[in-house]
């Protein structure tokens, strides 16, 4: 069995990982029984992963966020949803691999799904910009979201995104206008919006759709106005800071949720999403569900002006 990319902080594991595959394979050459002994390692594997995951720094955290395999939006809309039907294109420029989006069902419920969308190497990195979206991406999320209203279904918007492509083309086609086009077209959209950060949240570019009636996140994933790398860079210009940028941003769920800028914290299993993707397809299913289960039946007007209230209220100073 191969053993999966790991992380510095993730040596202890794959260490013992490794012990517990040679058992294994000595087990199968020699047709032993060595169930009695692989047992307690494995026991110990769990608690050790879990030990490591629950003390993880905010640096530590990003690098889990941006895990080779962590799952990505097709990933869960493969695992929670079904009948997905991806449509295409901002009927203005071109079609934007980089986000993704359609028609699916969450638990037999028409939704419109829209996520970013990273490779898995380096053909299809390129091929969807790494997750970066173009202005025509953010534009096709939002036509899409217009559908949704039309019809009277909720949106599920999926975050994962280092931020908005900021190359010259992108610029010169309105990256700007369309981050806030869609913001204010959300703010404003009459039906039930919910928005999950599932990996990197990364500035304006994953805020042009995570504005939403309730934003959950992954345990795991991280949430940013910029990557620890870059704040360190402008403020210390030491991109080797990036641990103390890391902390001073309070980027993690935990912060996040202190703060009040998102709802929920859905728990990933040990070891993090990309240690079971399934696992964590689930957790972010029910919460989902949840969510959208106490919002239907709530009129679009009220929906609207609570939305409003909760952004209004953030980042307002109280004295005692």
């Amino acid at each position: 069995m191969a053993i999966a990319p790991s992380l510095d902080f993730e040596k202890p594991l794959v260490d013992l990982q490794r012990q517990i595959e040679h058992l294994k394979d000595i087990a199968s050459e020699r047709q032993l029984d060595v169930d009695r002994e692989i047992a307690p390692l494995e026991r110990k594997l769990e608690d050790l992963r879990r030990e490591i995951y629950a003390g993880l720094t905010p640096m530590q955290r990003v690098q889990v966020a941006r895990h080779p395999r962590r799952p990505y939006t097709l990933d869960y809309i493969s695992r929670m949803l079904t009948d997905f039907v991806e449509l295409k294109g901002d009927r203005l420029y071109r079609d934007d691999p980089a986000i993704v989006g359609g028609w699916a069902r969450l638990n037999g419920r028409p939704i419109m799904v829209i996520g970013q969308q990273k490779g898995r190497d380096t053909k299809e990195n390129l091929r969807r910009n790494f997750g970066m979206p173009h202005p025509e991406g953010y534009r096709k999320a939002l036509r899409l979201m217009q559908v949704a209203a039309r019809f009277h279904a909720p949106i599920i918007t999926l975050i994962d995104t280092p931020g908005a492509y900021p190359g010259l083309g992108a610029e010169e086609r309105g990256q700007a206008e369309a981050i806030a086009r869609n913001l204010a077209e959300m703010a404003a959209i009459e039906t039930v919006l919910l928005a999950a950060v599932i990996g990197e949240g990364g500035s304006g570019g994953a805020l042009a759709m995570a504005l939403g009636d309730r934003v959950l996140m992954l345990e795991n994933a991280v949430y940013s106005v910029i990557s620890p790398e870059g704040c360190a860079a402008i403020l210390w210009k030491d991109a080797s800071q990036k641990e103390r940028a890391a902390e001073a941003l309070r980027l993690t769920a935990r912060d996040l949720i202190q703060l009040g800028v998102i709802d929920e914290i859905v728990p990933e299993p040990a070891g993090g999403a990309h240690a079971d993707p399934d696992g964590a397809a689930r957790a972010l299913a029910d919460a989902l569900d949840r969510h959208l289960r106490e919002l239907e039946h709530e009129p679009a007007q009220r929906l609207v002006r609570r939305r409003a209230d909760k952004y209004l209220k953030m980042g307002q100073v109280r004295e005692a």
